[in-house]
């Protein structure tokens, strides 16, 4: 007897597709300790040469180019993936890949990236006997994600289940179940006790998130909102970017009590729950966990292809504006501070209530429902021999 297993594969694009894998991971092991999980950025793991080479040119071509990115994501916007992309992923990954499934033996496979789901698509066509379940980061459907090996789709609102259904996938294989967010985002603390843990002020905070990258915090965003250091606490978190941290320690206007500067942190949860207000890049991880906690969200400089649609989304639902000037930055920011109600009403901003329309447990929830005739106990048989490529599923 064994327990179930569960192996979540990703790709490094950006922070958010791994970062929903590890949330789902944390989901299923707080529902039920008998699952064991496995979080893995495929070409990460199988190319560690190549991979940082392949990543670190498309942040050079995000940062640089923005425009060709949203050129490249309309124009495959509606193409199935292409003849030579699937020969490029077989001799790329497709032979090590059913090696490392082979020793770690999973009963499911959950992919948070369309690489992935892609290969394991492939594999599954071949002969491969696994489900896989394919979660969508983003409040888009583009045609990477879908392929025809993939047992179930988890999506993360109703319009994007109506776009797959447009396209050709059965009702019955996709599900509104949110995207996965750390079990720290299910519920929301106390600002005042979590101020008071972080060691912050209490009063007006605005949460700065987005800068891993530097495409965040330009000239006149920094001017405009170290303007407000006496009346709003402004905490900005800038990821693993330290030449961006050192640059922002460093000015001085944002030397002040009431500005703090973060690098990389793991209590994103806590900064959140102690804040009126988040500024962010429209990714969909960020954006899902500062709909979790109810935070009302600005948009700053959606990049073409997905970020764009994340915020129309977010915004069409009500739980964002796009920050589209500096003086529309002033507005938000005298309404955090108490100043003005302006023109939205929000007043002194109050947290959004998102539920039914978003139940941040619910994705680990739905996998477990779907895992049922498998969880707890898995019979002894040949299957169950120890991993040995890929080291041994997290316990």
């Amino acid at each position: 007897m064994r327990k179930t297993r569960v192996l979540i594969l990703s790709e490094g694009f950006g922070s958010g597709h791994t970062q929903a894998g590890y949330a789902l991971a944390a989901g299923l092991k707080k529902m039920d300790r008998n699952i064991q999980t496995k979080v893995m950025e495929l070409g990460s793991f199988l190319n560690p040469t190549a991979a940082p080479l392949i990543l670190s040119a498309y942040r050079a071509t995000v940062n640089t180019s923005p425009t060709l990115v949203g050129m490249m994501y309309r124009m495959k916007y509606k193409k199935p993936v292409g003849r030579f992309s699937w020969m490029a992923l077989h001799t790329m990954l497709y032979h090590q890949t059913a090696q490392v499934i082979e020793q770690l033996q999973p009963d499911l496979i959950i992919c948070t990236h369309p690489i992935p789901s892609a290969i394991i698509s492939r594999l599954k066509r071949s002969g491969m006997d696994i489900p896989l379940y394919t979660v969508i980061t983003d409040y888009d459907a583009h045609s990477s994600w879908i392929t025809p090996g993939v047992d179930r789709y988890l999506v993360s609102a109703p319009e994007v289940r109506a776009l797959l259904i447009q396209r050709g996938i059965k009702p019955e294989a996709v599900q509104v179940t949110g995207i996965p967010v750390h079990p720290d985002f299910w519920s929301v603390r106390d600002k005042q006790t979590v101020r008071k843990e972080l060691a912050i002020k209490d009063m007006p905070t605005v949460f700065v998130m987005g800068g891993g990258w530097g495409l965040l915090f330009k000239e006149d965003f920094i001017s405009r909102l170290a303007a407000w250091r006496e009346r709003v606490q402004i905490v900005c978190c800038v990821g693993s970017n330290a030449k961006l941290a050192a640059k922002l320690r460093n000015d001085p206007r944002f030397d002040h009590p009431n500005i703090i500067v973060l690098g990389y942190t793991r209590e994103i949860s806590k900064w959140m729950d102690a804040s009126d207000l988040l500024i962010t890049k429209p990714g969909g991880m960020t954006c899902t966990e500062g709909l979790a906690k109810g935070l009302p969200m600005l948009f700053f400089e959606s990049l073409p292809g997905q970020e764009a649609k994340n915020c129309e989304y977010f915004v069409k639902s009500g739980y964002g504006e796009v920050l589209a000037s500096g003086d529309a930055l002033d507005i938000w920011l005298r309404r955090v501070a108490g100043e003005s109600a302006g023109s939205s009403g929000y007043g002194k901003v109050k947290r959004l209530n998102p539920q039914p329309v978003y139940k941040p447990e619910r994705c680990a929830q739905t996998v477990m429902q779907l895992l049922q005739p498998a969880s707890g106990s898995v019979p002894d048989r040949e299957r169950m021999k120890e991993p040995r490529l890929a080291g041994q599923m997290a316990n």
